[in-house]
């Protein structure tokens, strides 16, 4: 694939992505868009109103906004280690390639 085509390929697939994530917020205005903890105590909570957790949370941030900033690292340092796995297995993998060719060549 040359450069002009790969270029195009990754516009359309940011572009993609951006219309994905965007389309919920645009759809649903107003909307609240709560986490999966608090449907799933709510739940809990109809079935049996007497539960107690057995758990409680070691860190309970000072608000929303920090607890969603330390989310938000957590993703970013996973993808970081994700992507710097695959990046280094890659380069690995094409190092090996051009090693095997040069000595094809000789």
């Amino acid at each position: 694939m040359n450069g002009k085509k790969r270029s195009v390929s990754n516009i359309l697939i940011v572009l993609a992505v951006i219309v994905l994530a965007g389309s919920p917020l645009l759809i649903a205005k107003g909307a609240e868009f709560g986490g999966a903890d608090d449907a799933a105590e709510a739940a809990i909570l109809e079935i049996r109103p007497d539960y107690h957790p057995w758990a409680a949370s070691i860190l309970e941030p000072a608000s929303g906004e920090i607890e969603s900033l330390l989310f938000a690292l957590q993703a970013a340092l996973g993808a970081g280690v994700v992507f710097f796995g695959v990046g280094y297995y890659t380069g690995r993998a094409r190092k090996e390639a051009v090693g095997q060719t040069a000595d094809v060549r000789r």
